[in-house]
């Protein structure tokens, strides 16, 4: 059956497969997607890292304002 997504194939240490495994019976999911919820969940990590970074660069004393509305206008 051919499927429109991608495949990504990897290798895992042996401690790595076995803590996704026991996460995936705990969830009672595959471990398939045990590993596409977790790596989505670090991906949101990681863009929050980057949105805290840009917004720690802008952070300074002569920020300047600007209203909310105006930020959407």
């Amino acid at each position: 059956m051919p499927t429109s997504k991608k495949r990504l194939n990897m290798s895992l240490p042996e401690d790595i497969r076995y803590a996704l495994s026991e996460l995936a019976k705990r969830d009672d999911v595959t471990p398939t997607t045990k590993a596409l919820h977790l790596i989505k969940i670090a991906l949101e990590i990681e863009e929050d890292d980057v949105w805290n970074a840009i917004a720690t660069a802008r952070d300074t004393e002569n920020a300047k304002f600007v209203p909310h509305e105006n930020a959407w206008a």
